[in-house]
C-alpha cells in the first residue's frame, strides 16, 4: 500500500492571548500571558480563582440568539475556530468533493458548563424536571463535529476523540492516518473546550492540579520552574485542515506545513498522575520518530505537554532525554500552556498550530514566567525561557498527555 503525504492547508483558533490565528500567533511571539481572575462565576469560596479565559467573544457575533442558546461555549468555540481554518484552507464546492470531507473533532469534557447550569436549576428548585431539551445535545463531546459537519455540508468520516487533555492530538493522528491510508483527502480536525465553571474548576482543584497562585495570574503558569505549583485551566479551541498532498496541489492550496508522523502509548501507571519515569511519553515519541522515519537527531524543536505541574514537567523532561539523548540540548523546547494556560482537550491542537507554525516561520515561541531554576531539571536544556529563538526549524514534535496515562506525539515537518 502507498501510504499518501499529508499536509495542513488551513488553520483556525480561539484561545485566551488571540481570537484567530494571527492574533494568537502574536500573542505567543510577544509572551502574551492570557491568565487572570476568574469572571465566568463568582470563584471567591475556591482556592483557585484564576483561568485563562477567551476574551472579547460575543456569540451573537457568530451565531443568532436562538442558534446560541443550543450551543455549549465548547462548541461555538469549536464552530468559530473550524470557519476560521476552512476559509483560510480555501476549500468549496469547485474544487474539492464535500462528500469525502470528514470532521474528526475533539473535547475532552464536552459540555460540562451546560450540564452544570441545568442541573443547579434543577436541583435548587422545585424538583420538577424542567431541562432544557437542547441540554444533552449541548453536552456532549461529540457535537462540534457534527455542528461543524452540519454547517458545511461535509458529509465524511464524523466522531470525536476523548482521552483527556491528549484528546486534540488524538483527533489530529486519527486525521492524520485517514488520509495517510487513502481513506479520506480532507479532514477538519481539532478540539475544543470551555470548562471554566464551578464544577470544571472545583474538580480540578480537588486533584490539586491547578495553580493557587491567584496574587498574581499572570506568572501562574510557570512550566519547568522550580516553584511551579499546577496548571491555569484555559479554554478555547484550534482546527487544522489536513489534506492529501495532491489533492492540496491539485487545487493550489496554501500549505502550511506537513505531518509526517505519530505516536501514542499509554503509561499503564495511574489515572492521574503521569509516569515517574516518562515511560509513556519515551513510547509515543520513539513511536512518533519511527512513523515518522526519521532519527532523534534531526528533531529541531519540541512543543511539550508543559502544564506546570510539579511532576509532569519532570517527567516529560525525564522522557526527552531518554528518547534524545546527547541530541537534547540542541533542540528548542517551550511551553505554550505558560500564555495559554491548558486547554485540556483543545490543547493539542492549539499548540499543534503553534508547532507548524514554528516550522513555516524558523521561530519558536517563548517559554515565559521563569524565575527559578529547577535543580531536579538538567540545565543544559534549551526551554526558549523569555523570548522566542530563532533558529532553522525542519522537524518538530508536539506532545499531549492525558489523565487515565494516555500518551500522543506528532511529528511535524516544513513543507519544501
Amino acid at each position: 500500500m502507498e501510504l499518501r503525504r499529508v499536509v495542513v492547508t488551513g488553520l483556525g483558533a480561539i484561545t485566551p492571548v488571540g481570537n484567530n490565528v494571527p492574533d494568537y500567533w502574536s500573542g505567543l511571539l510577544g509572551g502574551v500571558s492570557g491568565a487572570g481572575e476568574i469572571t465566568r462565576f463568582d470563584a471567591s469560596k475556591f482556592k483557585c480563582r484564576i483561568a485563562c479565559e477567551v476574551k472579547n467573544f460575543d456569540p451573537l457575533q457568530f451565531f443568532d440568539r436562538k442558534e446560541a442558546r443550543k450551543l455549549d461555549s465548547y462548541a461555538q468555540f469549536a464552530i468559530v475556530a473550524a470557519d476560521e481554518a476552512i476559509a483560510d484552507s480555501g476549500i468549496d464546492k469547485d474544487n474539492t468533493d464535500f462528500d469525502e470531507v470528514g470532521v474528526i473533532f475533539a473535547s475532552g469534557i464536552g459540555g460540562i458548563s451546560s450540564l452544570y447550569e441545568d442541573m443547579k436549576d434543577f436541583a435548587t428548585g422545585d424538583g420538577v424536571p424542567r431541562l432544557s431539551p437542547f441540554i444533552i445535545p449541548r453536552l456532549l463531546p461529540d457535537i462540534a463535529a457534527g455542528h461543524i459537519s452540519i454547517k458545511h455540508g461535509f458529509h465524511g468520516v464524523n466522531f470525536a476523540t476523548v482521552s483527556a487533555c491528549a484528546s486534540s492530538a488524538n483527533a489530529l493522528i486519527e486525521g492524520f492516518n485517514y488520509i495517510h491510508f487513502g481513506k479520506a483527502d480532507v479532514i477538519v480536525t481539532g478540539g475544543s473546550e470551555a470548562s471554566i465553571c464551578p464544577v470544571g474548576v472545583g474538580g480540578f482543584e480537588a486533584t490539586k492540579a491547578l495553580s493557587t497562585r491567584n496574587d498574581d495570574p499572570k506568572t501562574a503558569s510557570r512550566p519547568f520552574d522550580a516553584n511551579r505549583d499546577g496548571f491555569v485551566m484555559g479554554e478555547g479551541a484550534g482546527c487544522l485542515i489536513l489534506e492529501e498532498l495532491n489533492h492540496a496541489l491539485a487545487r493550489n492550496a496554501k500549505i502550511y506545513g506537513e505531518i509526517i508522523g505519530a505516536g501514542v502509548s499509554a503509561d499503564a501507571h495511574h489515572i492521574t498522575a503521569p509516569h515517574p519515569e516518562g515511560l509513556g511519553a519515551v513510547l509515543s515519541m520513539k513511536r512518533a520518530l519511527k512513523d515518522a522515519g526519521i532519527t532523534p537527531e534531526m528533531i529541531d524543536h519540541i512543543n511539550t505537554h508543559g502544564t506546570s505541574t510539579p511532576m509532569g514537567d519532570i517527567a516529560e523532561i525525564l522522557a526527552i532525554k531518554e528518547v534524545f539523548g546527547g541530541h537534547t540540548p540542541k533542540i528548542s523546547i517551550n511551553s505554550g500552556k505558560s500564555m495559554t494556560g491548558h486547554l485540556l482537550g483543545g490543547a493539542g491542537a492549539i499548540e499543534s498550530i503553534s508547532t507548524i507554525l514554528a516550522c513555516k516561520n524558523d521561530v519558536v515561541p517563548p517559554t515565559i514566567n521563569h524565575f527559578t531554576d529547577d535543580p531536579n531539571i538538567d540545565p543544559n536544556i534549551d526551554f526558549t525561557f523569555g523570548t522566542p529563538r530563532k533558529r532553522s526549524v525542519n522537524y518538530a514534535i508536539s506532545n499531549a498527555f492525558g489523565f487515565g496515562g494516555h500518551n500522543a506525539s506528532i511529528v511535524f515537518k516544513k513543507y519544501l
